[in-house]
C-alpha cells in the first residue's frame, strides 16, 4: 500500500507561480510511474503530467505543457509539479497518483487527498 500526501496548494495571481509537492509514504524510487490528475467544479479530473521512475521519461497534457514542470527524489519519496504561468482555468483540485500505466495517462491506484490550487486576481 502507498499513501501520498499533497502540499503547496493556495491561491495565486494569473501569471504566477506555485509549487505542488507529494510524499509518499515509503520509497516509490522502484516502484512506479507517479504524476498528477486536477478536477476543477463540475468537471471530470482529467490527467495534468506524469513522470517515470527514474525520470527519464514525463508526459504532459497539451494544456500545461510550456508551463508545468514535473519532476521527482526518490531518496526523498517525493514527486513535484512546479507550475508557472498560471492561468484561471487552471483552477480545480490537483490530486497525486501513483501507479504502472501512468505513462500512458491510466490512472494507478494510489491518490492523495488533493491540494486546492485557484488563481484568481
Amino acid at each position: 500500500q502507498v499513501q501520498l500526501v499533497e502540499s503547496g496548494g493556495g491561491l495565486v495571481q494569473p501569471g504566477g507561480s506555485l509549487r505542488l509537492s507529494c510524499a509518499a509514504s515509503r520509497s516509490t524510487a522502484s516502484i512506479y510511474p507517479m504524476g498528477w490528475f486536477r478536477q476543477a467544479p463540475g468537471k471530470q479530473r482529467e490527467f495534468v503530467a506524469a513522470i517515470s521512475r527514474r525520470s527519464d521519461n514525463v508526459n504532459y497534457a497539451d494544456s500545461v505543457k510550456g508551463r508545468f514542470t514535473i519532476s521527482r527524489d526518490n531518496a526523498k519519496n517525493t514527486v513535484y509539479l512546479q507550475m508557472d504561468s498560471l492561468k484561471p482555468e487552471d483552477t480545480a483540485v490537483y490530486y497525486c497518483n501513483a501507479g504502472n500505466w501512468l505513462m500512458t495517462r491510466v490512472a494507478g491506484p494510489y491518490w492523495g487527498q488533493g491540494t486546492q490550487v485557484t488563481v484568481s486576481s
